[in-house]
């Protein structure tokens, strides 16, 4: 592309279009309308004799207008391409600047919890084992590698890099793409059934090594919103201040309970489902002493479950003395949440507003 400038481009691009519109040869007449150059024909012409010199077209005849040569349509296809690169390399950028949003609201308000109660809190993110997926991006960051970004409903954004075989290029990306969300978009993991899987592999001829890949990334993603939600926590020094929670045998059975993520996962997954049978989401928990997560008996547990629709259900907790201040910490609990609901729910990603696209076999070449 180095050797044509803008104006030269800018012709050369309205030719082609021209001719696969038509199939007639392209006169300098109708560039000059067609382009938004300002130019007049005869300048036109000149920049036309130049594109066929250097080989990008071809005259037929003497008298004819011009038509695309082989490396005319090849200049044509690499903008194309290098046009679908600069987009997916925006709504990369853009989906990433999302992707930590769910995650660095978690984590803000776990700490102003902790620091508005002066006791110890923790958040799940939201189980997203039942949630829809509303679509997927590939992308190409480096070389074997595709960037994988999933968007499920209730506006989560999971993303991971796959490591490919062998280079993949941006069509075959593309095309993937495409065969992906016509038959995972609007499904749930549990939705997604053999038969769905034997279709989509059928349909993905040679390129069944890669969109195997990319639907087991996608089924683990899913699963891993069930059994291994995030939790975040803040605040465990601050239950050291109360004496009956300082000493060391206390202490230390508290710190280890803060760091079993995977006790406080199913702490989590008990009082979600306490909380739906008393009544859904919103309501309040209050667990005092023999409470769901172990070796906190000498403590308190306030809960409450955050919902930010569509199934993406989370739950915010405060851990502190028996003694705690109840009022204050419902209170607390209560306004975040709403806040948090307020925040994030019936928000959709801007990049999810795309029209379905009909899909063939992957391994087409065009």
């Amino acid at each position: 592309m180095g050797e044509l400038d803008e104006r030269k481009i800018i012709i050369l691009k309205a030719i082609i279009k021209n001719y696969l519109e038509t199939g007639e040869p392209v006169g300098s007449r109708t560039i000059s309308k067609l382009s938004g150059l300002n130019l007049s024909s005869a300048t036109i012409r000149n920049e036309m004799s130049d594109l066929v010199d250097m080989g990008y077209i071809i005259q037929p005849h003497t008298s004819a207008g011009r038509i695309p040569s082989d490396k005319g349509y090849k200049f044509y296809v690499d903008c194309i391409m290098q046009e679908y690169s600069d987009s997916m390399t925006s709504v990369t950028a853009q989906m990433t600047k999302r992707i930590d949003k769910l995650e660095l609201l978690l984590k803000d308000m776990v700490r102003m919890i902790a620091v508005d109660t002066n006791y110890a809190a923790l958040i799940s993110g939201p189980n997203t084992s039942t949630t829809k997926i509303k679509y997927l991006q590939l992308s190409i960051p480096a070389e074997r590698q595709m960037l994988l970004i999933l968007v499920l409903d209730g506006n989560v954004i999971k993303n991971e890099v796959l490591e490919t075989v062998e280079e993949i290029d941006y069509q075959t990306v593309m095309n993937i793409t495409v065969l992906l969300n016509n038959y995972l978009s609007g499904l749930s993991l549990k939705d997604i059934s053999p038969k769905t899987i034997t279709d989509i592999m059928v349909q993905a001829g040679a390129q069944q090594g890669n969109v195997k890949l990319v639907l087991d990334a996608v089924v683990e993603m899913l699963e891993n919103g069930e059994n291994k939600r995030d939790i975040f926590t803040s605040g465990a020094k601050n239950l050291f201040k109360y004496p009956e929670l300082a000493d060391v045998d206390k202490a230390s059975k508290l710190i280890t309970a803060f760091e079993e993520k995977e006790a406080l996962n199913e702490m989590v997954n008990e009082v979600t489902s306490l909380t739906a049978v008393d009544g859904g989401s919103g309501n309040v928990q209050v667990f005092i002493g023999d409470g769901p997560v172990k070796n906190m008996e000498d403590c308190s547990l306030v809960t409450v479950n955050y919902d930010l629709g569509e199934g993406m259900k989370g739950v915010i907790g405060v851990i502190g003395p028996k003694r705690m201040d109840y009022e204050k910490v419902m209170n607390t609990l209560k306004n975040l949440g709403d806040q948090m609901n307020n925040e994030l729910a019936d928000k959709q990603p801007e990049a999810g507003k795309k029209k379905k696209q009909q899909s063939g076999s992957v391994d087409k070449q065009d």
